[in-house]
């Protein structure tokens, strides 16, 4: 169980690492490989084996946890169109056991003693013993099935890794990579993104729900959740970038057929006050798209906002609505649809975005407006709307929209 827990953590290890080089490098698992580090082109830079062993001791030249790595690697290769030296992935063993002198490990290892020549003999000298352990006999066979050139292709492209940290060691590691510096909530951080790490794992090896997996994760999408935490300790405050002006009529004449302008027709609203509840609306859209784009925010926090902004409209829209009679008049439905409106603005504008932080207020406001544009197409628990009977009205938004 802890050698499954260690990859996991792994991966995150290392494509934290690799952040900083290059953000738009992508990570999956247990596809061709333990781990498999992508570019954005989902071409394999890197297959990964994770060797995870408490008591550490040495790698053994007939081990399992080698041979059946060598295995692995020549299947894997066969998915990719068996690539040529120059276009070869990374093969890297991490192990947390030790590479003994005069052993191939050694002369795999990324370090001076690397040397592939050696490797490549000593490798063939071990896969073709007689006397090797039946249970790696197969896996070495494999090896010495391949071509001359083939092996030697393979060899070249190893990596070992040797006396890498135990599962218990990994998260002082993780924290510097992460950039998260010693502080009284440094621990808290981590761990909240290492449980939105463990989330997007099980999203990565799933397969067979589609709309509950996920292909893989940039290096992008971490440093933007590793902001996002710790942003909330440092009220870290989200970057503007939209300046706010009046929408021109052309503007606002491309928003007429929208369900987010016809909620605002069904309670009364005056061309001046949709106007400007339009603008918010069209410039937190921006803003938030923007955000997005640039790894500034994940759509998961965005998902998170809107169910906060949602309670706020809520608790506005049940105070107005739990005494409503059906005798009561049209006009006086859209006075209290009005007043749902402007509670739900005050409470939303102080809704931050990113918790510990100050949002700018018509992020808020607009993206309140967001949702109840979506109220027709909506699940239920994402319905927002001002009229009291928006949710009958919303069944046939056409027909309400032409009366």
């Amino acid at each position: 169980m802890t050698g499954y827990l260690y990859q996991c953590e792994l991966a995150l290890l290392e494509l934290a690492r690799r952040s900083w080089q290059d953000p738009t490098v992508e990570v999956r698992m247990e596809l061709l490989d333990d781990i498999e580090f992508l570019d954005p082109d989902q071409t394999p830079q890197e297959l990964l084996q994770a060797k995870h062993r408490e008591a550490a001791g040495p790698l053994s030249e007939t081990g399992k946890d080698f041979w059946r790595s060598v295995a692995s690697w020549i299947d894997a290769l066969k998915h990719l169109s068996d690539p040529s030296d120059a276009a070869m992935p990374i093969l890297r063993l991490v192990s947390t056991q030790t590479a003994p002198a005069d052993t191939f490990f050694r002369y795999l290892s990324a370090g001076p003693e690397r040397d592939e020549a050696k490797a490549l003999q000593r490798m063939e000298q071990v896969a073709g013993d007689d006397k090797g352990p039946d249970t790696t006999a197969k896996n070495r066979e494999l090896f010495l099935n391949l071509t001359p050139a083939r092996r030697q292709e393979l060899v070249r492209a190893i990596t070992v890794n040797d006396a890498a940290p135990v599962m218990s060691d990994l998260d002082p590691r993780l924290a510097k990579e992460l950039g998260i510096t010693p502080s009284d909530h440094a621990q808290a951080a981590l761990e909240e993104i290492k449980g939105w790490w463990y989330g997007m794992a099980v999203k990565l090896l799933e397969r067979k729900n589609p709309q509950r997996m996920r292909a893989s994760v940039s290096a992008q999408e971490l440093m933007c959740r590793r902001d996002e935490v710790t942003g909330r300790y440092i009220g870290k405050n989200l970057p503007i970038a939209e300046t706010l002006r009046n929408l021109t009529e052309a503007e606002i004449a491309g928003y007429s057929d929208r369900m987010v302008v016809t909620q605002m027709r069904w309670i009364g609203l005056p061309d001046a006050e949709v106007a400007m509840h339009l603008r918010d609306y069209h410039y937190a859209r921006a803003q938030r798209s923007e955000w997005l784009r640039t790894f500034k925010i994940t759509p998961e926090r965005i998902d998170e906002y809107e169910s906060e902004l949602h309670y706020e409209w809520e608790t506005a829209f049940r105070r107005r609505t739990r005494r409503l009679h059906d005798d009561v008049s049209e006009e006086e439905r859209q006075s209290i649809g009005q007043e749902i409106l402007d509670a739900t603005m005050d409470r939303v504008a102080d809704t931050p975005l990113r918790p510990g932080s100050v949002t700018a207020p018509w992020i808020g406001t607009g993206s309140a407006h967001g949702l109840s544009d979506q109220a027709a197409t909506a699940h239920p628990d994402r319905q927002l709307g001002w009229h009291p009977d928006y949710k009958n009205r919303c069944k046939n938004p056409d027909e309400t929209q032409e009366q």
